[in-house]
């Protein structure tokens, strides 16, 4: 599906920059009852691969929750604002 819709552009890395690596983390949240509640993943930069004043800035990825977007769209809407 990413592919189909075009989604990014595979381009050459410069000479001169070194790549950030990245891997997935995997969570599993537990109930009182030992039962799995939730299966939580996020995709995150290994820092040691990063170079200070050079590529902290260039990853990062806002994660909102949806219930925090609903009261915003919730919020909006009572008061008549406008929403971008």
């Amino acid at each position: 599906m990413i592919t189909k819709n075009d989604v990014w552009d595979v381009v050459p890395r410069p000479k001169d920059k070194f790549v950030v690596t990245s891997k997935w983390l995997y969570k599993i949240k537990h109930g009182a009852d030992g039962s799995a509640e939730k299966f939580k993943a996020r995709f995150v930069a290994r820092c040691f691969s990063q170079n200070e004043g050079v590529d902290y800035d260039e990853i990062f990825s806002l994660v909102a929750r949806y219930t925090t977007i609903r009261s915003i769209i919730a919020l909006v809407s009572s008061q008549e604002w406008n929403l971008h």
